[in-house]
């Protein structure tokens, strides 16, 4: 006959105390491996990540010594042509060894070109409207002075480009460059007149950005990224717009989708570069837009899994780490695959990824939703596959904007519509500027120009084949 011995109360509460103990900590592990979050593991800027561990250095190798490495060609610098220089030729009067004279050889001179600026690099001009007496009206008249020099005022389109370019390429603040026009160029200019020239070049550049932010909606492909921006306090947001061969940037205080479709209005047919934050699905989501999801975020959520305490979840996020590492392999083939294995193996490698995702997924929340967007938005991951010219991340948005970023660290933003503006359309020059190999500096003295004889704005729209 079985003894049936009674249920102990002490062990009945020790085993719920055990089962609480584990639920809490589960769920400190939980959060600790979310208070870890950095830039490698989530959408979090590198900025963010207080400290970074050195990179360990290759197996076998010191440390690099300064200047030209070996292997690498040497660089010299190109000589300034003959039309550019003023020649100074210097010449012996007696042979320095026995003080004989000399006759002049035919060997090639030993030839230094030294650049320098003038001691006062201005042109200081004063424009006179000369009186006139109309013995008939019997009043005094004043010539008009020309229009370009009265829109420029004190200072003339080089040296108001010259503080342009200080203040957007360089930026540098209004006390620098005050600084700057005083001790270097030798003219004396307060805060508030620098503010005026600045706000004067805004209105040269109107034209040109409000150009190219129309022609967005006309693009195939777009890629898109937005970061904070500060005015008076207030939080706003800097949005970029990169097109293949420019670059917008747009200031509004929302983040929110309602940007999207005041910039590209709601029948934007091309296919939009993005991450997955809420404001682009909703916008795909009402609008019907084709959107690419970057995969370099999508990558870093991949790797948060691998740093939970659950196994499943670490088991998860490595499989779906391995198919992606899969993928990427396959992309970097394209040149030595035909155009038919190339794409054949782009189908099987997504395929792939796809079942990882969606398949054995673990009960854990980040497993879950991870699985859960690639039911509802996996195709959106794979336009790249189908789409020429499309990329597979959003690196190109984000690259545009770093120097953005960096100009919010040196300036702490702006102070009114003014310098919202200002900020928008000169990081459109440049950005512009630079992916069409053109010089800032001229297209700044050329919009210049234009504004103060009163002409057309000139553009950065890239001319059509």
């Amino acid at each position: 006959m079985a003894i049936r011995v009674p249920p102990c109360p002490h062990c009945e509460q020790l085993q719920t105390q055990l089962a609480e103990l584990q639920a809490r900590l589960t769920e400190l592990e939980r959060q600790l491996a979310q208070a870890r979050k950095n830039s490698s593991t989530s959408s979090k800027p590198p900025s963010s990540d207080m400290v970074k561990p050195p990179k360990p250095a290759a197996a076998g190798q010191g440390p690099r010594r300064h200047g030209g490495q070996p292997g690498h060609p040497r660089h010299d610098r190109l000589a300034f042509p003959p039309e550019a220089v003023t020649l100074r030729e210097h010449r012996l009067a007696c042979c320095p060894d026995c003080g004989h004279s000399l006759q002049e050889a035919q060997t090639a001179p030993h030839v230094l070109q030294q650049v320098d600026i003038p001691q006062q690099p201005l042109r200081i001009e004063e424009h006179r409207g000369l009186a006139s007496w109309c013995p008939q009206c019997r009043q005094v008249y004043y010539a008009p002075l020309p229009a370009p020099v009265v829109a420029g005022g004190l200072l003339g389109p080089r040296l108001t480009a010259l503080v342009a370019f200080l203040k957007g390429v360089c930026h540098a603040s209004y006390s620098t460059i005050r600084k700057f026009l005083r001790d270097v160029v030798g003219v004396i200019l307060s805060r508030g007149q620098l503010a005026k020239v600045i706000a004067k070049v805004s209105q040269a550049l109107a034209d040109t950005h409000a150009e190219l932010e129309q022609n967005l909606a006309e693009q195939p492909q777009l890629n898109v990224d937005e970061t904070g921006h500060k005015d008076s306090g207030a939080r706003w947001w800097t949005w970029c717009f990169r097109a293949a061969q420019y670059t917008v940037f747009h200031l509004d205080r929302s983040r929110g989708s309602g940007v999207l479709l005041e910039v590209l209005g709601a029948d934007f047919r091309g296919v939009l570069g993005c991450d997955y934050f809420s404001a682009y699905r909703k916008y795909m989501r009402e609008c019907g837009i084709v959107v690419q999801f970057c995969l370099a975020h999508l990558i870093r959520d991949v790797k948060f899994l691998l740093t939970l305490p659950d196994a499943a979840t670490q088991a998860y996020g490595q499989r779906l780490r391995e198919a992606l590492r899969g993928l990427f392999a396959v992309i970097h083939q394209r040149d030595y695959l035909s155009t038919a294995d190339f794409a054949a193996a782009l189908a099987a490698a997504r395929q792939r990824v796809l079942a990882e995702a969606t398949e054995e997924v673990p009960a854990s929340g980040p497993a879950h939703n991870l699985a859960q967007r690639f039911r509802r938005h996996g195709e959106a991951y794979f336009q790249f596959i189908t789409t020429p010219g499309v990329e597979p991340t959003n690196n190109l948005a984000e690259q545009a904007i770093r120097f953005v970023v960096i100009d919010r660290h040196i300036t702490q933003g702006t102070r009114g519509e003014t310098g919202r503006h200002w900020c928008e359309r000169i990081w459109t020059v440049m950005a512009s500027c630079a992916q069409q190999g053109r010089s800032v500096w001229d297209f700044l003295c050329t919009a210049i120009e234009a504004h103060f004889h009163g002409s057309q704005a000139p553009s950065l729209l890239p001319i059509p084949p």
